[in-house]
């Protein structure tokens, strides 16, 4: 097996090219052992070169909202009313500790997500940045 270091950004092309290559490659196969050490390679490459932020918590739960096809009314439970719901989605309001845990439940997000910092829009329109855990 003739694997290499990714270095350079051509490297990481190369190994994403090969990998589509082997996709289906048979596990325990010698093509599937190359795909299991080009992936780690190419995870280990990403993870320097390009860490993923960790992501919003309101369009973490609008997209959950999607995939699960719920409406505003569907996250009552979890926040409030319906004006909070809208609050807390329009990034009105922060969400709160008992929000976070509640939501965390309902859409199977981790909390940690939840309790990212994001910004908020106060009533006087200047955008600000808050923590999620409001009290």
């Amino acid at each position: 097996m003739d694997v290499r270091p990714i270095r350079t950004e051509a490297d990481y092309k190369a190994a994403l090219a090969e990998i589509e290559t082997l996709m289906n490659a048979t596990m325990g196969s010698p093509e599937g052992d190359r795909l299991d050490v080009l992936a780690t390679l190419v995870e280990a490459y990403e993870a320097v070169h390009g860490p993923i932020e960790a992501p919003d918590p309101i369009g973490t739960i609008l997209f959950m909202m999607e995939q699960k096809q719920l409406s505003r009314r569907d996250l009552e439970p979890a926040i409030g009313s319906r004006a909070r719901v809208a609050e807390v989605l329009n990034r009105r309001r922060p969400l709160t500790l008992p929000m976070i845990r509640a939501l965390s439940r309902a859409l199977d997000i981790p909390a940690d997500v939840l309790i990212q910092p994001y910004e908020t829009r106060g009533p006087d329109k200047e955008s600000r940045l808050l923590s999620s855990v409001a009290a």
